[in-house]
């Protein structure tokens, strides 16, 4: 894996498995109740993994109460 801290590993193994069928929508608090992180902690990083993963793509969807981000294979 490129340079990726150990909760930035955690959040792309998730994201991998979420799209291992196609492309997903994910909340950041969704994914920190299924990793064990906190929203904040997995929404502060998901603007940088968007930027450095080469793995999955991770792009900002919608707003509404929360981001919801769209992810899909790289």
């Amino acid at each position: 894996m490129t340079d990726y801290s150990e909760e930035e590993q955690r959040i792309i193994e998730h994201l991998r498995d979420q799209v291992a069928g196609g492309e997903s929508y994910v909340r950041a608090k969704n994914i920190a109740e299924s990793i064990g992180l906190s929203a904040k902690q997995v929404g502060a990083r998901l603007p940088r993994l968007a930027e450095k993963s080469d793995e999955v793509e991770i792009e900002k969807w919608g707003r509404a109460r929360s981001t919801t981000w769209r992810v899909t294979r790289a």
